[in-house]
């Protein structure tokens, strides 16, 4: 079980480091205007309001991404809950979608999208890694 939660743990950091380099992308896209305060919920919601598809894109390539890769690796470290480890990460991420969406609001098709594919993404992940297990044995 310990090893199980090291997993997820060395998952989700992968992921927040994935999402960091997408969202990193983004912000190139769709920088912060001049002056404004990003611990000001109100400016952040009017810039996201007007972020561009390349941008939102990004950002959302950013998560289905993390879901994959941490997924892939919380698999590769667990011996017997692959799968479940990374379902884990892709829950998760499905959680930090849902709660960066009720502080910032997002399209409705970015939303629909960041809850429903992280998690196939993360199983896509799983069985990548149990795959590259079978081979090797």
């Amino acid at each position: 079980m310990g090893r199980t939660i090291l997993a997820v743990v060395a998952g989700m950091v992968v992921a927040m480091l994935t999402m960091h380099v997408f969202e990193y992308g983004s912000a190139r896209l769709h920088p912060l205007p001049p002056g404004i305060d990003p611990r000001d919920p109100a400016a952040m919601s009017a810039h996201v309001a007007g972020a561009p598809w390349p941008a939102m894109l990004s950002v959302l390539a950013g998560w289905v991404t993390a879901a994959f890769d941490g997924g892939l690796l919380a698999a590769l470290i667990s011996r017997r809950h692959k799968r479940g480890a990374a379902l884990t990460v892709g829950a998760l991420i499905v959680c930090g979608v849902i709660a960066v969406s009720l502080l910032l609001p997002h399209a409705w098709w970015m939303i629909a999208a960041g809850v429903l594919l992280p998690l196939p993404a993360s199983w896509l992940g799983a069985q990548l890694a149990r795959r590259r297990v079978d081979a090797a044995t």
